[in-house]
């Protein structure tokens, strides 16, 4: 089934895609294109990460851009943001550092709703770019959490599931109403 790019929108909770887990996905110039328009996206709705699922895609790929200010750089080591927008083909995170900090998060697939999300501070991505080339880096700060926040929508978990426990009944009135107006555009679960 051939994907036109021109067509992906960010898909909004409770729509099921978010939960499924994403299945690896082979560099082409169709996922090239579908890149492309997921960091548009991304940018259209001011994000700093978008995932495959998110668009209604079962694929491991996420793209982010975590720019650089408010005390975040490139230059760090590891580095807090990015000089330029990524996208991360399989991505696998591994070697989570540090004391789990507690920080808020949004979503775009999860409008109007932020809570806190205990992370790693810091991690390490491999991945394969849009080259065809597999690459490592470290990251901390926002960098990492936004890394492992995409990852997490790869295998079909919402900050929904990870907030901490006050932040989920302060929300909860919210995600009653994306689950209300789901079933009354008729779409079914």
């Amino acid at each position: 089934m051939a994907v036109d790019p021109s067509s992906l929108s960010v898909r909004v909770y409770p729509d099921p895609v978010l939960r499924r887990r994403a299945e690896p996905v082979e560099l082409s110039d169709e996922v090239r294109a579908v890149a492309r328009r997921m960091l548009e996206l991304m940018r259209e709705e001011e994000g700093i990460g978008l995932a495959a699922p998110q668009v209604g895609l079962p694929w491991r790929l996420f793209v982010t851009h975590v720019p650089e200010g408010d005390g975040r750089s490139a230059t760090d080591s590891p580095p807090t943001a990015e000089s330029a927008p990524c996208v991360y083909l399989n991505p696998v995170i591994s070697e989570p550092d540090g004391e789990l900090k507690a920080l808020e998060e949004g979503c775009l697939s999860l409008p109007r709703i932020r809570g806190s999300v205990l992370r790693p501070p810091r991690v390490t991505i491999t991945a394969t770019g849009l080259d065809g080339k597999v690459f490592t880096r470290a990251g901390a700060g926002l960098l990492a959490r936004c890394w492992q926040h995409e990852q997490d929508h790869l295998d079909g978990v919402l900050i929904i599931d990870k907030m901490l426990a006050i932040y989920k009944l302060k929300n909860r009135g919210a995600i009653r109403d994306l689950e209300a107006d789901w079933a009354e555009s008729g779409r079914s679960r």
